[in-house]
């Protein structure tokens, strides 16, 4: 078929995040490069599973991997149909996607099995796909649109982590720099335009809101940012929004956990102390109230339990022994590492100072740190703008060497050492030191 008349002006196309816990989709006009509208929404397969691993295990069920396709693909179109409808945009205009994802989802995006992911030698079937239409994917644009599929490096660093570099150019940055991803999945690369390495740490669904009491995606009324006064134990809430509080998203709890710990009401090992202002024992565990039931927007008390206490340290521990480790194998230390940036779902919402309170993010000078945001949608834009973009983004899958963590003996102390507020190991952290010396 020919279309009548020239319609090179209504020329459209949908970069997608997608995420373990959250897909977002931009739809972009192609001509003038301006995005048009941005929507986010839950990833429909924590149903079956909130990591990757527990996705791959029901994906070998009968039908399983049919409705995990189906779960992210039936996402991706209601985020689509949703933005072309406020851009007042036909869906015929809309003529390509460019995908990124962990490698497990493009897996499931694509409905390639991926469970030989799961078992040793942990090798995904395919790291670099070929472009397809769309239609054949189930993805509704253009029925001849076509859909790209951002390149992996390995089993568990996928193309949000290719398109993460992309973004942030540390492949073309004379000295050592360093990406850290903070989701479902704690992924790092480490390099600059000579070498890249790159590792990834089960950081679990916590910072996304996962297997937290009042966790929730940074969404109307959730508690972004918190302070606590270490006199009274008083709380004192930011929500996006401005909204009355009704959950906790990832960077309102790193302040939480950064604000308690300075406040006393965790103990290095991260441990509530019942006899501090604000904790009560509920249902068997004990809980410190951030929001009283009476100023919450659910009518019940937003607060942080034992349970979630221990939940988010084991996420934030994952991610620093990850980090720790990469640099050590490289022969360097922190001090090297000339800029770090910071992306996934919380960005520019992350508090750097809490972050090394809790042993999170590297003691290193502030000024080191670079906040951007959703780096994977970001390096997705790119590559669909530009073919420059994209035939760079897939030179530099190519050039990063993955480095397995868990086949490293050490890699289990790193771990376990990091299990504290901050570290076992407080001269890693001269200014939490110095803060708590203060403090006493």
């Amino acid at each position: 078929l020919v279309e009548p008349g020239d319609t090179s002006a209504r020329n459209y196309g949908v970069a997608v995040d997608i995420g373990t816990t959250t897909i977002v989709a931009d739809l972009i006009d192609l001509n003038s490069r301006a995005v048009l509208g941005t929507r986010a929404t839950q990833n429909r397969q924590a149903s079956y599973g909130e990591d990757v691993i527990s996705r791959i295990i029901y994906a070998e069920k009968e039908e399983g991997l049919e409705r995990l396709h189906h779960a992210v693909v039936d996402a991706v179109n209601d985020q689509v149909a949703s933005l072309v409808g406020e851009a007042g945009v036909d869906l015929n205009d809309v003529t390509c996607a460019v995908c990124a994802g962990n490698t497990t989802m493009t897996h499931l995006l694509l409905k390639i099995d991926p469970s030989f992911m799961r078992r040793d030698p942990y090798v995904s079937p395919a790291n670099a796909v070929p472009v397809v239409r769309a239609a054949e994917a189930g993805i509704k644009i253009n029925p001849r649109g076509l859909l790209s599929c951002v390149p992996g490096v390995s089993a568990y660093v996928g193309g949000d982590i290719a398109a993460g570099v992309l973004a942030s150019g540390l492949d073309e940055a004379e000295a050592p720099c360093m990406l850290i991803d903070i989701g479902t999945n704690g992924e790092i690369v480490l390099g600059n335009r000579e070498w890249l390495v790159c590792c990834s740490s089960s950081a679990g669904p916590a910072f996304e809101g996962g297997g937290v009491e009042c966790g929730m995606r940074a969404m109307q009324g959730a508690v972004q940012r918190a302070e606590i006064a270490p006199d009274t134990c008083d709380a004192h809430v930011a929500t996006v929004g401005g909204a009355p509080a009704v959950g906790i998203c990832g960077s309102g709890y790193i302040d939480c956990l950064g604000e308690m710990f300075h406040a006393g009401i965790l103990d290095r090992q991260g441990k509530l102390q019942g006899d501090a202002r604000g904790v009560r024992e509920v249902e068997g565990q004990l809980a410190f109230c951030l929001v009283p039931a009476s100023e919450s927007g659910t009518g019940r008390d937003i607060r942080v339990t034992q349970a979630d206490v221990a939940n988010l340290i084991r996420s934030k521990g994952a991610v620093y022994a990850a980090a720790r480790m990469l640099v050590a194998k490289m022969g360097m230390s922190f001090d090297d590492v000339h800029r770090i940036y910071l992306g996934g779902g919380f960005g520019n919402y992350l508090n750097v100072r809490r972050s090394v309170r809790i042993g999170l993010l590297p003691d290193v000078p502030r000024e080191k740190y670079v906040f951007l945001g959703n780096t994977s949608l970001a390096g997705a834009r790119l590559a669909l703008l530009s073919y420059e973009a994209m035939r760079k983004v897939h030179e530099i899958a190519e050039r990063m060497t993955y480095v397995e963590l868990c086949a490293d003996p050490a890699y289990p102390d790193q771990f376990v050492a990091s299990l504290f507020l901050p570290h076992t190991d407080m001269g890693l952290f001269p200014s939490v030191q110095k803060e708590l010396k203060a403090k006493r």
